[in-house]
């Protein structure tokens, strides 16, 4: 089952990561630019935020690809776990850079 969820979880933030069929563009427009309560639109509605959690959604995937193998293909599954997890990390402080970074830009 966890593979079966990391299938998809890579699937998925890979078709955002690339804007697949438009998938990027509308949830931009539909989902993360809209007021959260009385939040404005933060990082993940720009374009560079949005491929930066597109790419933790894609990270999650690899780490649960992994964990999913790891019964079958250690070796690999290790791998997989250590990449998803390195890229989850970097991809982490970017997020939380940026939604800094914004928020004091929505500032009176």
């Amino acid at each position: 089952m966890v593979l079966v969820i990391g299938i998809l979880l890579t699937v998925a933030g890979t078709v955002l990561l690339l804007n697949l069929f438009g998938a990027g563009d509308y949830v931009i427009r539909r989902v993360t630019s809209k007021y959260l309560g009385e939040l404005p639109p933060g990082f993940a509605a720009s374009k560079r935020g949005f491929r930066i959690y597109s790419v933790l959604v894609v990270a999650i995937g690899v780490v649960c690809l992994g964990l999913g193998l790891a019964d079958r293909l250690l070796p690999v599954a290790a791998g997989l776990i250590v990449v998803g997890a390195v890229a989850f990390g970097i991809a982490s402080v970017v997020a939380i850079t940026g939604e800094v970074e914004t928020a004091r830009g929505h500032k009176p």
